[in-house]
């Protein structure tokens, strides 16, 4: 029996590799150098499965099979572990054995393969984060290293800065210390640069982008939101619907739900919480826009966004947003649309005439 899924357990060096035939039976293992992997991948029959962890490095090898005329299919790591015979005994080789057996599934969804325009675009948001996290760092360091010698500044970038640069503050602290707030300072002013830069870049690719440019014309979506999201999910065919990328975004409920009954919880705050987190703060933008127009002014969804805050607390009109957002924007990627606030009135319930619709009670 032909071996039809090949199981492959990325590593840095040696990667592990597990062949099942088409009952699922283990027929091959083998552990190869990375050099080794690169040959071995060229050898295998055009249309062979290679299934992988969606990782660091499986987005490359996913590329790399599509040269050679593979099949890559990519899994998030948490649906292929109940697949693992042993959940105590975890090695590379029973990694790639369920890998393989995780990918033979009917109903197992895969993550779409990231080609390199999506892969260097992302890569300036992870970068734009970490120099965002590596100030805040740097400006609570300036401020512990000030409080230890009582002076305490407000939590404010804008305080901070005024602060450095008051010579009445700067006094009461030791001449020992102030070369080293200098050097942090101009330390601090480089990374606020840095991520001005990527902000410059981001902008700059959403701006050239057709799909970017359309999700801006959504309120609450800017070039941030709307080039993360490109770089995310492309033109967002991999979803079926827009309840499944709100649901891959974490913005859907955690379901409880037994013997008919359904419960639902908070939500579940799955998949990529960048992608969640940039919705989420437009929401905000959106509430805000909705409760300044005025009444005879607003679109549907800002008459919604009101009826919303009325009846629910305030982070709840935020994700029920958020989530209308992500339906949206899967609606204008998927389908090539541009936004239309009047799309509503396109359904066939809203269209049916008040008429037919009381012929057909008298009926």
């Amino acid at each position: 029996m032909s071996t039809i899924t090949m199981g492959v357990d990325l590593a840095k060096d040696v990667f592990s590799v597990s062949a099942l035939d088409g009952a699922g039976r283990v027929r091959q293992r083998k552990d190869l150098k990375r050099d080794s992997f690169v040959i071995w991948l060229v050898q295998l029959p055009p249309g062979t499965v290679v299934a992988m962890e969606a990782c660091s490095g499986a987005h490359h090898w996913a590329r790399r099979c599509i040269e050679h005329g593979l099949v890559p299919r990519l899994m998030a790591a948490q649906f292929v572990k109940p697949f693992r015979k042993s959940q105590r005994n975890k090695n590379d080789r029973n990694d790639a054995e369920a890998i393989a057996t995780a990918a033979r599934q009917g109903n197992m969804r895969f993550v779409a393969v990231k080609t390199v325009d999506q892969q260097p675009r992302l890569s300036w948001h992870r970068v734009r984060e970490g120099y965002k996290a590596e100030g805040l760092a740097i400006s609570n360091r300036l401020r512990g290293l000030m409080a230890e010698f009582g002076v305490v500044v407000a939590r404010s970038d804008h305080a901070l800065r005024h602060a450095l640069s008051d010579q009445e503050v700067r006094q009461q602290l030791p001449a020992m210390l102030q070369q080293l707030l200098d050097d942090l300072q101009d330390h601090w002013q480089q990374v606020r640069e840095r991520v001005a830069a990527c902000d410059t870049t981001i902008a700059a690719h959403a701006k050239s982008d057709t799909r970017s440019v359309r999700a801006q014309r959504l309120i609450g979506v800017g070039p941030l939101t709307a080039d993360a999201l490109v770089a995310t999910i492309g033109d967002g065919r991999e979803f079926t619907h827009g309840r499944q990328l709100s649901a891959w975004l974490g913005l859907t409920p955690t379901q409880h739900s037994s013997g008919g009954k359904q419960r639902l919880g908070e939500i579940s705050r799955r998949g990529d919480s960048y992608l969640r987190t940039l919705l989420i703060q437009g929401a905000r933008s959106s509430l805000q826009r909705a409760n300044a127009v005025a009444q005879e002014k607003a679109t549907a969804e800002q008459i919604w966004i009101r009826g919303l805050t009325q009846r629910l607390p305030f982070g709840k009109v935020l994700v029920a947003i958020a989530n209308k957002h992500a339906r949206q924007l899967w609606a204008m990627l998927a389908r090539d649309e541009d936004y239309d606030a009047e799309a509503w009135l396109k359904h066939p319930m809203v269209q049916r005439p008040a008429t037919s619709r009381k012929q057909t009670v008298a009926a």
